[in-house]
């Protein structure tokens, strides 16, 4: 019953190290201090980053669910990091004062930021269970 707990934390820690990983390197290279913000209760940038947390959960679920290979669980996961910088950089693109409507707590910001994140997470699922 539990031969297969080792690969099943494997997965798991390495899922939950590459999510913590992909989330700092999301807030370094976003121009605003998401965590600082959400401690001062902004709900915009806490819509946008637990959208981009959740886009990039589903990449690796889905990769962790078609891969016996904890590496391709990485490879991957670098992969759908890309996606969520790409949808950012879309977004700011769309709607010049991002960076300012999230620091000023507009929340139709942080929908936006967070539910296209999420959307482009599920396309680099499907994607990968091509």
């Amino acid at each position: 019953m539990f031969a297969d707990l080792p690969l099943y934390l494997a997965f798991l820690g390495t899922a939950v190290g590459l999510l913590v990983v992909a989330m700092a390197i999301y807030v370094m290279i976003t121009p605003y201090h998401e965590i600082r913000l959400i401690r001062a209760g902004n709900r915009a940038a806490a819509y946008s980053f637990g959208g981009t947390a959740i886009g990039m959960a589903i990449v690796l679920y889905s990769t962790a669910s078609s891969t016996f290979e904890v590496v391709d669980l990485a490879a991957w996961g670098g992969i759908g990091l890309i996606g969520q910088i790409l949808v950012f950089l879309l977004v700011s693109l769309m709607i010049p004062g991002l960076r300012q409507g999230l620091e000023d707590d507009r929340e139709a910001y942080g929908i936006l930021l967070g539910t296209l994140s999420i959307a482009m997470g599920i396309l680099n699922a499907g994607a990968l269970s091509a």
